[in-house]
């Protein structure tokens, strides 16, 4: 597995109302901004971007709200809130880009592609969550109560390693520190809790309004999905894009099997 990365680049902040939002840029050329997932850092993306900006790219990634770098005393961390942050940066960098969103990540590019197609030419969407799939009756609260402290950091990160279906990269296990210490400063844990009850129900309801095209990369191990395979050809038909299986991947294909994911991307891009 490649595992490179480039030197992490000096973070910088967008302000948001009172708040701001933690991103990086990298490269030179056309505009990528990826977005990661709940729960997640925009450094799920530190093996994916070496290859886009080796590729001709310029490379933003972002901390969703309550995430990473990013504040925490917003008082909304739906899909739309976040949404509106990747327009924001969108303008501030000056679009149009590709968007790469993974899980959440995925509704909340949906949505900025829907309300702001002036700024977005292209998706690429991975393990994502573009709707609320169906679960057993009672798992989602069994997740948020899970997820109370004191013992919802420890949950989180046996639950976030199990996202891994193969492998995880050699550095993970820093990783996921560096993951857990993010999400447990003060204000963050209160943040993430009520970034796991959003309803993906407004992504949805723009499907049909995406006019861009789109690219679809699924783990067929995804344990987030019943049938990941079929959630990927049910989300590529309603966007009319396509799908690329990962062999063996879980959620995070673009951090479990960076080799494969890269060159996909790229060729998508380059299309």
């Amino acid at each position: 597995m490649n595992t490179m990365t480039t030197p992490r680049p000096t973070t910088q902040f967008l302000t948001r109302g009172s708040d701001v939002i933690a991103y990086d840029v990298q490269g030179e050329g056309p505009l990528v901004v990826a977005v990661p997932g709940m729960g997640d850092l925009r450094t799920t993306f530190r093996f994916l971007t070496p290859t886009l900006v080796a590729a001709g790219y310029r490379v933003a990634t972002l901390d969703l709200r309550g995430h990473g770098e990013s504040g925490v005393d917003f008082d909304r961390f739906d899909d739309l809130a976040a949404a509106s942050d990747v327009v924001a940066l969108l303008e501030h960098l000056g679009g149009p880009a590709t968007v790469i969103g993974n899980s959440m990540g995925a509704a909340v590019a949906v949505v900025a592609a829907a309300d702001r197609p002036d700024l977005i030419e292209r998706l690429v969407l991975t393990g994502p969550f573009v709707r609320d799939v169906p679960s057993p009756p009672g798992m989602g609260l069994v997740v948020r109560t899970a997820l109370l402290r004191p013992w919802g950091p420890r949950f989180w990160r046996i639950f976030h390693r199990k996202m891994f279906a193969a492998q995880v990269p050699a550095d993970y296990l820093d990783y996921r520190d560096g993951l857990l210490a993010s999400l447990t400063r003060p204000g963050a844990w209160s943040a993430f809790q009520q970034t796991v009850r959003t309803s993906h129900q407004p992504a949805e309801d723009r499907l049909a309004q995406v006019e861009v095209p789109t690219l679809v990369v699924m783990g067929t191990a995804d344990p987030d999905f019943k049938d990941p395979a079929a959630e990927a050809a049910l989300v590529a038909e309603r966007l009319h894009g396509r799908v690329v299986l990962v062999p063996d991947a879980g959620h995070y294909p673009q951090t479990e099997f960076p080799d494969v994911v890269g060159p996909v991307v790229t060729e998508f891009l380059k299309a």
